[in-house]
């Protein structure tokens, strides 16, 4: 393999060489193994930034996998976390590649990845049961709750049973086609019948899941849970969602419960950043991963901050606080009705009233405290219309008249520019709503949602939990590191009355954390070690700083160490240009629809780009530009792709089509999808340009916030909240191109920041290829792509 030579100061271990899944590592993934092997002995993280080739995915396993196996090692499981379904992939891939290739005397390495109930429940899977995408999780967890509640009345395995026997009396009733009639999930018969089981409790039927019931009867009464997963894990290796569905439910047990059994034992869990970072999914699922002895790998570890940032931030919508408001209402009316309806009226209303008080009391929450709630939350719907109509009324002047075409908005609730209590906190002190009224919110809610389920008897997923949580959030964060705003989304309800903003937009109160860093630093730090790594972290002294690792080191001892590998692929197979066209900025450009001398240069630099042959990738700034650019490549000889803004399945359909056939020119946002994390191995790929620095609306309130919370917490907001994150963007961008030792490609930045050292140039960012990006004129771009495409 090819390669530069390793440091003379570097010594080889061979005995993580067993794991490594292939003949001969590069230099570069036998100096990260090392280097990550031993910073995770001393409980450290290894920051690796490597280019695409590098073979990042394989060093991390490795030096994972090792630490796992060695006995004389306190780690016993790897943690993968990664924000693309595309790398996901790819260690499941290496996984497999270290299994087919370990010593002939080891057992499989157990894996695992995590997906979510949609993906493993039966009734889901076949579209039996009343279940379906958008219901399996309000679903699943009203049947769990009842096949629980029953079992005070009988035993789980009896009601796996009843359930097994309605298959079994069907069958012998002697009735003419009466044969049993089997649930068959993903080829797989299982031993109960389609749709979901009853048992009758009292005057009523109450539904179970017979999957969930017989789980419940092959747990242990002391012992780990482990014991009731109905195959040996560790004899499988890397276990498949659909394997893990087929030899679950064929043994009639529930797929996702036997997945949480198993999560806490394999060797290797492959998930996303939220198992780690969401406080609901850690609270309700993975909590148990985040211990001393869990090796951590973050991939796309250059996406970690901003998303981590939207996992510890929250927010609460319209709609939801008028469901929440409900919700109360329908638990506090019968605890204010006469009982004058009736004696039969009466008597019902009488013990939904004593079940409810005894679910209050239970839950230690008074009859007090759900009023002063509701009128909470019906006093800050009110407050929220106001200030939405005084909005629209100032900026939008007869919006009653013509709302087509309002636009999204912001609506800051305090400058973001000075920390301060928010607007929304000052009217509710006025008001008269104490902290006790925020805080105790969420224990009010949860204790409305279990009482409606339980006297309404229906799968839903209650607002009122929700919005308590929100509401305790709201108070409790701190005002210089966390911002608040109400955000209004483009949308339109036919069904709201005329007139009023609700027919326009999506309301919604929204609480920013500006510096995730204190987040991220307190989930790593829970971990023993690990590695995170990505093909653009640098600057490595900036990464540190704004993903806490920085406060790790200096603070609990904790070592970081940084590795740093260019492309070692032959240097004559590649051009990197840095292109001095004047700056991409709204000044120099103006809108997509004028024509201007800044747009006349990018037009043409453009052209000569895409005129490369084979396939070439143009990333935009915003998806608006990505339209003008496809505009202006109409004209050329080879189809131009223009990806839009939308679903999953439709940008699926459209890199399939780039894929196919004689080269294209896919045009694209550096916001979208395709610019990083999709493979475009061997030819899919032979030229991508960036136009500009992809930097977001830095008029945005929520921008201004982050930046000024950044400016007081790193000393330089714009550069490490804007400048690196958007420098990030447009190198994952151009290093598509170059993915192993026969590719052959070209790399072109347009934009004199990327060329030239000045106030604002981007060069310093670039990373361990910086020198590779040759400065050239735009008039001399012509001429270097002429050049090397001549001796390709």
């Amino acid at each position: 393999m090819a390669g530069a030579p390793l440091p003379e100061n570097v010594t080889e271990v061979d005995d993580w060489r067993d794991v490594f899944g292939h003949d001969e590592p590069y230099p570069e993934q036998a100096d990260g193994i090392d280097a990550a092997i031993d910073t995770a002995r001393d409980n450290g993280f290894t920051l690796i930034e490597g280019a695409c080739g590098t073979g990042k995915t394989m060093l991390a396993l490795t030096a994972g996998i090792h630490l796992v196996r060695d006995p004389d090692s306190s780690y016993e499981r790897v943690v993968v976390l990664t924000s693309v379904k595309q790398q996901l992939r790819q260690f499941e891939d290496d996984l497999r590649t270290i299994n087919a290739n370990l010593p002939d005397d080891w057992d499989p390495i157990s894996a695992m990845t995590l997906v979510g109930k949609a993906d493993v429940c039966p009734y889901n899977l076949t579209g039996t049961g009343r279940i379906d995408d958008d219901t399996v999780y309000e679903r699943c967890e009203g049947l769990r709750e009842r096949t629980r509640g029953l079992t005070d009345d009988t035993t789980a395995g009896a009601l796996a049973s009843r359930a097994r026997s309605q298959q079994v009396g069907l069958a012998d009733s002697g009735k003419q086609n009466a044969g049993a009639d089997f649930l068959e999930v993903l080829g797989e018969p299982t031993p109960y019948p389609p749709d979901t089981a009853e048992y009758e409790a009292g005057m009523a039927e109450v539904e179970y899941c017979p999957f969930y019931a017989q789980y419940l009867d092959d747990l242990p009464e002391d012992g780990d849970p482990v014991e009731a997963v109905p195959f040996d894990h560790t004899e499988l290796g890397l276990i498949e969602s659909e394997d893990l569905v087929r030899l679950s439910a064929s043994h009639g047990t529930c797929p996702h419960s036997t997945m949480g059994a198993v999560l806490p034992h394999v060797e290797v869990v492959v998930g996303n950043y939220y198992h780690a970072f969401d406080p609901v999914t850690v609270g309700s699922f993975t909590g148990a991963l985040l211990d001393s002895s869990t090796f951590v790998v973050c991939d796309e570890a250059h996406m970690l901050e901003p998303r981590v940032r939207e996992l510890v931030s929250d927010g609460v919508a319209d709609a939801t606080l008028r469901d929440a408001e409900r919700e109360l209402a329908r638990v506090a009316q019968p605890l204010t009705l006469d009982g004058q309806q009736g004696e039969r009226t009466s008597a019902g209303l009488s013990e939904a009233r004593d079940r409810i008080r005894a679910e209050l009391e239970d839950a230690e929450v008074t009859v007090d405290e759900l009023q002063r709630t509701r009128e909470f939350i019906r006093d800050l719907r009110e407050e929220l219309d106001r200030r939405v109509e005084g909005y629209l009324d100032a900026e939008h002047r007869g919006w009653r008249a013509n709302m087509t075409d309002l636009p999204d908005a912001e609506l800051p609730l305090r400058d973001p520019e000075e920390p301060q209590p928010d607007e929304i906190s000052t009217w509710a002190e006025k008001a008269g709503y104490t902290g006790a009224v925020w805080t105790r919110a969420e224990t009010v809610g949860a204790v409305v949602a279990r009482i409606l389920n339980e006297v309404e008897d229906e799968d839903k997923q209650r607002a009122v939990p929700g919005v308590g949580r929100v509401l305790g959030a709201w108070y409790r964060n701190d005002h210089e590191n966390y911002f608040r705003e109400i955000e209004l989304e483009r949308t339109w309800d036919d069904t709201a009355p005329e007139g009023l903003w609700r027919r326009a937009y999506n309301a919604r109160f929204a609480i920013h954390n500006c510096v995730p860093g204190d987040a991220i630093a307190e989930q790593l730090g829970e971990f023993g070690g690990g590695v995170l790594m990505s093909a653009t972290l640098a600057p490595l002294d900036v990464f540190e700083r704004v993903s806490g690792l920085e406060h790790l080191r200096e603070e609990d001892d904790r070592p970081v160490e940084r590795r740093t590998y260019g492309l070692g692929f032959p240097a004559e197979n590649r051009a990197s240009f840095a292109v001095a066209t004047p700056k991409f900025t709204h000044a120099n450009r103006g809108y997509p629809d004028e024509d201007n001398e800044t747009r006349r240069i990018y037009a043409n630099a453009l052209r000569l780009v895409a005129s490369s042959p084979g396939n070439v990738l143009v990333g935009m700034p915003s998806y608006a530009e990505a339209e003008w650019a496809a505009a202006v490549l109409d004209d050329l000889d080879k189809p131009v792709l223009l990806d839009e803004s939308s679903r999953d399945d439709a940008t699926e359909d459209l890199k399939s089509q780039f894929f196919e056939g004689a080269g294209k020119v896919l045009v694209t946002s550096l916001r979208g999808t395709l610019t990083e994390g999709v493979d475009y191995r061997g030819d899919r790929l032979s030229a991508a340009v960036v136009v500009g620095v992809p930097i977001i609306n830095t008029a945005s309130p929520q921008t201004r916030a982050v930046k000024t919370a950044y400016d007081r917490e790193f000393g330089d907001g714009f550069e490490t909240a804007l400048t690196v994150p958007a420098v990030r963007k447009a190198r994952q961008a151009v290093g598509r191109v170059i993915r192993g030792p026969e590719e052959v490609g070209v790399r072109v930045l347009l934009d004199e920041r990327y060329a030239r050292e000045s106030w604002d140039s981007c060069r310093e960012y670039l990373g361990p290829e910086e020198a590779e990006f040759q400065p050239v004129s735009p008039d001399m771009l012509s001429y270097g792509l002429d050049r090397f495409w001549s001796d390709h």
